[in-house]
């Protein structure tokens, strides 16, 4: 999915995102010694972060049971968990240091590592994060005002091959966990000093819809006023209009935000751009989108000479008419253009006051972080190299709700 950047209302989701940072300066054998390693033996400890809050809780609560010891303890240690993070069980001094022996021989709290972190002059910074198998991920955070918003990544990789997007170049890796998705915003809780995210979008490297099953269990995690207590309007999931992923997301209670790439507004150019088209078409994903009880941003990237006309511009106000979406033209970086050229910005201006006169909302991003950007997934090309992109079927721990 491509990264795009953030600016609007913190509690809408009028978000600006352009593409994400560039390392640059890390040269290749920085990034193989950290991160081409032999992929690590797994532990037989229990994973208490791949849990919701209240999962954990009781699983805790029969451990401490086991142990003779009150249930309140329980509660004391799921504070740490992700509220009030802590690396290791040792760094929770309120519980006497044997009973921290015992906890760290049965479960353990798995940390993504800092591979590089760079900060633009805008302040605007992106991480790349090794796992413990060696797969890397990106993440993005966007400071503005009072607001940080953090961009995440769902998978490693990405399967749907997006004509324009670096990360559909790499291929698809595999899914994420609960941990290392929520655990993109631990590590910056966990960060000296901590950085403090107000708002989430799953904006980064994969397509969140067909990784549901953790994706969900991470929204939970996210929103849980045990866990890292974000508001669930403040929580935007991006997708290429998976179907069953959005039904999936509105029969949620919370009111999680939805925002759709669209970035063709007909079927045959959509088709060229965006191979998913073919399964789920435009109609179907404006309808679904018409169902979404919630409001509906629609992402539109400009392509120079592709999706930029005057003719785009009507056939885009219709399709955001019919659901009442807000439209989100996103300037494309050079970094992720992939043969494509940028539609130049008076263009642009022009496309949204076409929209504009369609009684269309529309915002322009801005680009952030421009000194350090590079599209979405483009270092963990350079230096993973690519993979053959896979299709859902080909790959069975894609998952659609």
């Amino acid at each position: 999915m491509v990264g795009i950047l953030l600016t609007g209302d913190a509690g809408s989701p009028t978000l600006k995102f352009n593409a994400f940072l560039h390392f640059s300066r890390l040269t290749e054998s920085d990034f193989l010694s950290e991160v081409s390693h032999p992929a690590e033996t797994p532990s037989t400890q229990e994973n208490l972060l791949d849990l919701t809050p209240e999962a954990a809780e009781i699983r805790l609560r029969g451990f401490f049971e086991e142990m003779g010891e009150p249930g309140y303890r329980a509660r004391q240690v799921v504070r740490h968990l992700w509220t009030a993070p802590v690396r290791e069980f040792a760094e929770i001094t309120a519980l006497p240091k044997a009973l921290r022996e015992q906890l760290a021989e049965r479960f353990e709290l798995p940390s993504l590592t800092i591979v590089t972190r760079q900060k633009s002059r805008d302040g605007t910074e992106k991480f790349l994060f090794r796992l413990r198998d060696g797969e890397a991920i990106e993440t993005v955070a966007i400071p503005e005002g009072k607001r940080l918003t953090l961009c995440i990544s769902s998978q490693a990789g990405c399967a749907l091959q997006c004509a324009f997007c670096a990360t559909g170049a790499m291929g698809f890796s595999r899914n994420l966990s609960p941990h290392e998705i929520a655990g993109q915003i631990r590590e910056m809780r966990l960060l000296d000093p901590p950085i403090n995210v107000t708002n989430v979008v799953f904006m980064g490297m994969g397509e969140p819809l067909m990784n549901w099953k953790a994706v969900g269990a991470a929204l939970t995690i996210l929103n849980d006023p045990n866990g890292l207590g974000i508001g669930a309007r403040h929580i935007t999931v991006s997708t290429v209009g998976v179907l069953p992923g959005i039904v999936a997301l509105s029969e949620r209670k919370e009111q999680f935000r939805l925002a759709i790439s669209i970035h063709a507004p007909s079927d045959d150019l959509r088709r060229d751009l965006m191979p998913i088209n073919i399964k789920y078409p435009l109609a179907d994903v404006i309808e679904a989108a018409t169902k979404f009880d919630r409001r509906v941003t629609f992402e539109y990237v400009m392509l120079g000479g592709v999706n930029d006309q005057e003719v785009h511009a009507l056939q885009l106000a219709k399709l955001a008419k019919d659901c009442g979406a807000f439209v989100n033209l996103i300037p494309l970086h050079p970094g992720g253009a992939r043969g494509f050229h940028a539609t130049p910005p008076d263009q642009i201006a022009r496309f949204a006051r076409e929209l504009r006169d369609q009684n269309v909302e529309v915002a322009i991003r801005k680009s952030r972080g421009v000194d350090i950007a590079a599209a979405c997934g483009q270092l963990r090309v350079e230096r993973l190299g690519g993979r053959a992109p896979r299709t859902p079927k080909e790959h069975g721990d894609i998952q659609v709700a």
